[in-house]
């Protein structure tokens, strides 16, 4: 059976964060998984963790106002790895 892709989304605020979670699952839950992370920080470990077992990632979805690292900065980061996911930064 294949993996199916993943779309990642971080937010530091829980509340919108299982909003955006919830509606993403709803939406396209049949055919992506949906990880939610609370930190960018945290997030990139994730996304480093899903490139070292090879799972393929459709969607980032990044909060702008984050502390530590702004959405902008995840996003940067998490293209090295995954030069051909689609982003989206929520302002």
């Amino acid at each position: 059976m294949a993996v199916k892709p993943v779309i990642l989304t971080v937010d530091d605020d829980v509340a919108v964060l299982n909003a955006v979670e919830r509606d993403l699952r709803r939406h396209f839950g049949a055919d992506f998984r949906v990880i939610k992370v609370d930190s960018g920080v945290r997030a990139l470990e994730t996304v480093r963790a899903l490139k070292a077992r090879n799972d393929p990632v459709a969607l980032f979805v990044a909060d702008e106002r984050m502390p530590q690292m702004t959405g902008t900065q995840f996003l940067s980061a998490a293209k090295e790895l995954y030069p051909e996911a689609r982003k989206v930064l929520l302002t």
